[in-house]
Protein backbone atom coordinates (compact mmCIF):
# COMPACT_ATOMS: atom_id res chain seq x y z
CA UNK A 1 0.00 0.00 0.00
CA UNK A 2 2.99 2.24 -0.51
CA UNK A 3 2.04 5.53 -2.10
CA UNK A 4 -1.49 5.40 -0.71
CA UNK A 5 -0.88 7.97 2.04
CA UNK A 6 -3.78 10.22 0.97
CA UNK A 7 -6.08 7.21 1.31
CA UNK A 8 -4.77 6.47 4.80
CA UNK A 9 -5.18 10.12 5.80
CA UNK A 10 -8.78 10.06 4.58
CA UNK A 11 -9.44 6.87 6.55
CA UNK A 12 -7.93 8.29 9.74
CA UNK A 13 -10.01 11.45 9.31
CA UNK A 14 -13.16 9.38 8.86
CA UNK A 15 -12.46 7.31 11.96
CA UNK A 16 -11.94 10.47 14.02
CA UNK A 17 -15.01 12.17 12.58
CA UNK A 18 -17.41 9.26 13.13
CA UNK A 19 -16.09 7.81 16.38
CA UNK A 20 -13.97 10.53 18.00
CA UNK A 21 -11.05 8.08 18.18
CA UNK A 22 -7.71 9.75 17.42
CA UNK A 23 -5.81 6.86 15.85
CA UNK A 24 -3.21 9.35 14.68
CA UNK A 25 -1.84 9.17 18.23
CA UNK A 26 -1.17 5.44 17.86
CA UNK A 27 2.25 4.18 16.90
CA UNK A 28 2.24 4.23 13.11
CA UNK A 29 3.12 0.57 12.63
CA UNK A 30 0.54 -0.54 15.18
CA UNK A 31 -2.21 1.51 13.52
CA UNK A 32 -1.33 0.30 10.02
CA UNK A 33 -1.12 -3.33 11.15
CA UNK A 34 -4.56 -3.29 12.74
CA UNK A 35 -6.16 -1.55 9.77
CA UNK A 36 -4.44 -4.00 7.40
CA UNK A 37 -5.99 -6.91 9.31
CA UNK A 38 -9.48 -5.65 8.56
CA UNK A 39 -8.59 -4.78 4.97
CA UNK A 40 -7.40 -8.35 4.34
CA UNK A 41 -10.60 -9.69 5.89
CA UNK A 42 -12.60 -7.61 3.39
CA UNK A 43 -10.34 -8.26 0.41
CA UNK A 44 -9.52 -4.55 0.05
CA UNK A 45 -6.24 -3.81 -1.74
CA UNK A 46 -5.97 -0.11 -0.92
CA UNK A 47 -7.19 2.38 1.68
CA UNK A 48 -9.47 3.99 -0.90
CA UNK A 49 -11.00 0.60 -1.69
CA UNK A 50 -11.47 -0.02 2.02
CA UNK A 51 -13.23 3.34 2.40
CA UNK A 52 -15.71 2.16 -0.23
CA UNK A 53 -16.21 -1.04 1.76
CA UNK A 54 -17.05 1.08 4.80
CA UNK A 55 -19.64 2.97 2.72
CA UNK A 56 -21.23 -0.27 1.54
CA UNK A 57 -21.04 -2.22 4.80
CA UNK A 58 -21.72 -0.06 7.90
CA UNK A 59 -21.12 -3.06 10.17
CA UNK A 60 -17.48 -3.15 9.02
CA UNK A 61 -16.84 0.21 10.69
CA UNK A 62 -17.67 -1.36 14.07
CA UNK A 63 -15.32 -4.25 13.32
CA UNK A 64 -12.59 -1.77 12.44
CA UNK A 65 -13.06 0.09 15.73
CA UNK A 66 -12.90 -3.23 17.57
CA UNK A 67 -9.61 -4.02 15.83
CA UNK A 68 -8.15 -0.62 16.69
CA UNK A 69 -9.15 -0.75 20.35
CA UNK A 70 -8.64 -4.48 20.98
CA UNK A 71 -7.71 -5.26 24.58
CA UNK A 72 -6.53 -8.47 26.20
CA UNK A 73 -7.19 -8.59 29.93
CA UNK A 74 -7.90 -10.98 32.79
CA UNK A 75 -8.62 -10.80 36.47
CA UNK A 76 -5.37 -10.41 38.45
CA UNK A 77 -3.37 -10.43 35.22
CA UNK A 78 0.34 -10.61 36.14
CA UNK A 79 -0.40 -11.71 39.74
CA UNK A 80 2.96 -10.48 41.04
CA UNK A 81 1.92 -6.90 40.27
CA UNK A 82 -1.28 -7.26 42.29
CA UNK A 83 0.61 -9.01 45.09
CA UNK A 84 2.98 -6.04 45.32
CA UNK A 85 0.09 -3.57 45.35
CA UNK A 86 -1.73 -5.58 48.01
CA UNK A 87 1.29 -5.88 50.29
CA UNK A 88 3.22 -2.67 49.80
CA UNK A 89 0.94 0.02 48.36
CA UNK A 90 -2.76 -0.32 49.15
CA UNK A 91 -2.51 -0.71 52.94
CA UNK A 92 -0.80 2.67 53.28
CA UNK A 93 -3.04 4.39 50.74
CA UNK A 94 -6.24 3.09 52.32
CA UNK A 95 -5.21 3.99 55.85
CA UNK A 96 -4.01 7.45 54.79
CA UNK A 97 -7.40 8.36 53.34
CA UNK A 98 -9.45 6.22 55.77
CA UNK A 99 -10.83 4.19 52.87
CA UNK A 100 -11.88 7.18 50.78
CA UNK A 101 -9.62 6.02 47.99
CA UNK A 102 -10.17 7.21 44.44
CA UNK A 103 -8.69 5.04 41.71
CA UNK A 104 -8.74 5.20 37.92
CA UNK A 105 -8.48 2.19 35.62
CA UNK A 106 -7.48 4.02 32.43
CA UNK A 107 -8.07 1.80 29.42
CA UNK A 108 -10.18 -0.65 31.40
CA UNK A 109 -11.27 -2.77 28.41
CA UNK A 110 -14.09 -5.10 29.52
CA UNK A 111 -13.65 -4.34 33.22
CA UNK A 112 -11.45 -7.09 34.64
CA UNK A 113 -8.86 -4.60 35.88
CA UNK A 114 -11.16 -2.24 37.85
CA UNK A 115 -12.99 -5.17 39.42
CA UNK A 116 -9.65 -6.74 40.32
CA UNK A 117 -8.76 -3.49 42.07
CA UNK A 118 -11.94 -3.58 44.14
CA UNK A 119 -11.51 -7.27 44.99
CA UNK A 120 -7.94 -6.63 46.11
CA UNK A 121 -9.04 -3.66 48.21
CA UNK A 122 -11.64 -5.84 49.95
CA UNK A 123 -8.90 -8.29 50.92
CA UNK A 124 -6.63 -5.49 52.15
CA UNK A 125 -9.41 -3.82 54.14
CA UNK A 126 -10.15 -7.11 55.86
CA UNK A 127 -6.50 -7.41 56.88
CA UNK A 128 -6.59 -3.85 58.17
CA UNK A 129 -9.73 -4.58 60.17
CA UNK A 130 -11.85 -2.06 58.24
CA UNK A 131 -14.16 -4.05 55.92
CA UNK A 132 -16.79 -1.33 56.38
CA UNK A 133 -14.60 1.10 54.44
CA UNK A 134 -15.51 -0.62 51.16
CA UNK A 135 -18.43 1.76 50.66
CA UNK A 136 -16.01 4.70 50.67
CA UNK A 137 -14.01 3.45 47.66
CA UNK A 138 -14.58 4.61 44.07
CA UNK A 139 -12.92 3.26 40.96
CA UNK A 140 -13.44 5.07 37.65
CA UNK A 141 -13.21 2.66 34.72
CA UNK A 142 -12.72 4.31 31.32
CA UNK A 143 -12.15 3.17 27.76
CA UNK A 144 -13.06 4.22 24.22
CA UNK A 145 -14.60 0.91 23.16
CA UNK A 146 -18.35 1.10 23.77
CA UNK A 147 -18.85 -2.66 23.48
CA UNK A 148 -16.15 -3.29 26.09
CA UNK A 149 -17.67 -0.68 28.37
CA UNK A 150 -21.07 -2.38 28.12
CA UNK A 151 -19.47 -5.65 29.21
CA UNK A 152 -17.71 -3.88 32.07
CA UNK A 153 -20.97 -2.35 33.23
CA UNK A 154 -22.72 -5.73 33.12
CA UNK A 155 -19.91 -7.36 35.10
CA UNK A 156 -20.45 -10.82 33.59
CA UNK A 157 -17.46 -12.99 32.70
CA UNK A 158 -16.43 -16.42 31.55
CA UNK A 159 -14.55 -18.31 34.26
CA UNK A 160 -11.58 -18.45 31.86
CA UNK A 161 -11.05 -14.76 32.66
CA UNK A 162 -9.94 -15.86 36.16
CA UNK A 163 -7.14 -18.17 34.96
CA UNK A 164 -4.45 -15.97 36.59
CA UNK A 165 -6.39 -15.36 39.81
CA UNK A 166 -6.36 -17.42 42.98
CA UNK A 167 -8.89 -20.23 42.58
CA UNK A 168 -10.96 -18.87 45.49
CA UNK A 169 -11.59 -15.48 43.85
CA UNK A 170 -14.61 -16.27 41.61
CA UNK A 171 -16.50 -18.00 44.42
CA UNK A 172 -15.70 -15.21 46.86
CA UNK A 173 -16.57 -12.20 44.73
CA UNK A 174 -18.97 -13.47 42.05
CA UNK A 175 -22.24 -15.33 41.64
CA UNK A 176 -22.78 -18.06 39.07
CA UNK A 177 -25.10 -17.06 36.23
CA UNK A 178 -24.73 -20.08 33.96
CA UNK A 179 -22.37 -22.87 32.95
CA UNK A 180 -18.87 -21.44 33.18
CA UNK A 181 -20.13 -17.86 33.64
CA UNK A 182 -20.25 -15.60 36.69
CA UNK A 183 -21.33 -12.06 37.59
CA UNK A 184 -19.40 -9.76 39.91
CA UNK A 185 -21.37 -9.19 43.12
CA UNK A 186 -23.52 -6.02 43.18
CA UNK A 187 -21.69 -4.51 46.17
CA UNK A 188 -18.44 -4.62 44.18
CA UNK A 189 -19.99 -3.37 40.94
CA UNK A 190 -21.39 -0.41 42.87
CA UNK A 191 -17.84 0.74 43.60
CA UNK A 192 -16.95 0.93 39.87
CA UNK A 193 -18.12 3.84 37.71
CA UNK A 194 -17.89 2.96 34.01
CA UNK A 195 -17.63 5.76 31.46
CA UNK A 196 -16.25 6.49 28.01
CA UNK A 197 -13.06 8.54 27.93
CA UNK A 198 -10.41 8.93 25.21
CA UNK A 199 -6.92 9.13 26.72
CA UNK A 200 -5.67 10.89 23.60
CA UNK A 201 -8.43 13.51 23.60
CA UNK A 202 -8.35 17.04 24.92
CA UNK A 203 -10.89 16.70 27.72
CA UNK A 204 -9.66 16.55 31.32
CA UNK A 205 -9.46 13.24 33.22
CA UNK A 206 -12.59 12.39 35.22
CA UNK A 207 -11.30 13.28 38.69
CA UNK A 208 -8.34 13.50 41.09
CA UNK A 209 -6.88 10.15 42.11
CA UNK A 210 -4.83 8.35 44.74
CA UNK A 211 -4.09 5.50 42.31
CA UNK A 212 -4.04 5.21 38.52
CA UNK A 213 -3.67 1.89 36.69
CA UNK A 214 -2.93 2.17 32.99
CA UNK A 215 -1.41 -1.15 32.03
CA UNK A 216 -0.52 -2.27 28.50
CA UNK A 217 -2.24 0.74 26.94
CA UNK A 218 0.32 3.51 26.37
CA UNK A 219 2.63 1.12 24.51
CA UNK A 220 0.34 1.56 21.50
CA UNK A 221 0.77 5.34 21.40
CA UNK A 222 3.58 7.30 19.77
CA UNK A 223 6.26 8.81 22.00
CA UNK A 224 4.81 12.33 21.99
CA UNK A 225 1.40 11.07 23.06
CA UNK A 226 2.99 8.87 25.75
CA UNK A 227 4.88 11.84 27.24
CA UNK A 228 1.78 14.02 27.17
CA UNK A 229 -0.27 11.30 28.84
CA UNK A 230 2.26 10.85 31.65
CA UNK A 231 2.05 14.57 32.42
CA UNK A 232 -1.73 14.29 32.53
CA UNK A 233 -1.48 11.34 34.90
CA UNK A 234 0.81 13.36 37.16
CA UNK A 235 -1.66 16.25 37.10
CA UNK A 236 -4.48 13.84 37.98
CA UNK A 237 -2.74 12.23 40.97
CA UNK A 238 -2.94 13.50 44.53
CA UNK A 239 0.41 14.22 46.28
CA UNK A 240 2.13 10.87 46.76
CA UNK A 241 -0.34 9.17 44.42
CA UNK A 242 0.55 5.90 42.68
CA UNK A 243 0.81 5.13 38.97
CA UNK A 244 0.92 1.52 37.73
CA UNK A 245 1.99 0.79 34.15
CA UNK A 246 2.39 -2.42 32.18
CA UNK A 247 5.59 -4.42 32.56
CA UNK A 248 7.00 -3.32 29.20
CA UNK A 249 6.02 0.34 29.65
CA UNK A 250 7.92 3.21 31.23
CA UNK A 251 7.73 6.97 31.72
CA UNK A 252 9.49 8.95 29.00
CA UNK A 253 10.84 12.46 28.64
CA UNK A 254 10.29 15.29 31.04
CA UNK A 255 7.50 13.47 32.86
CA UNK A 256 10.12 11.24 34.51
CA UNK A 257 11.03 14.04 36.90
CA UNK A 258 7.47 14.03 38.19
CA UNK A 259 7.58 10.43 39.41
CA UNK A 260 9.65 8.23 41.71
CA UNK A 261 10.11 4.61 40.60
CA UNK A 262 9.10 2.36 43.50
CA UNK A 263 9.25 -1.10 41.93
CA UNK A 264 11.09 -1.52 38.59
CA UNK A 265 9.83 -5.04 37.80
CA UNK A 266 6.18 -4.15 38.32
CA UNK A 267 6.44 -0.59 36.92
CA UNK A 268 4.96 1.07 40.00
CA UNK A 269 5.64 4.81 40.41
CA UNK A 270 4.83 7.43 43.02
CA UNK A 271 4.13 11.06 42.16
CA UNK A 272 7.11 13.09 43.31
CA UNK A 273 6.62 15.77 45.93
Amino acid sequence: MAGDEPGLAALVERIAGESGLDVGAYKDRCMRRRIATRMRACGAQSYEEYLRVLDERPEEFERLLDALTINVTKFFRNPETWDYLGRRILPGLLERCEGRLRAWSAGCASGEEPYTLVMLMVLVLERLGHPDWLERIRVDATDVDRECLARAEAGRYDLKAFSEADRTIPGRFCAATGPGEVEVLPELRARVQVRRFDLTGTSLPPSSYDLICCRNVVIYFDRGTQEQLMHRFADSLTPGGILVLGKVESILGGARSRFELLEPRERVYRKAA
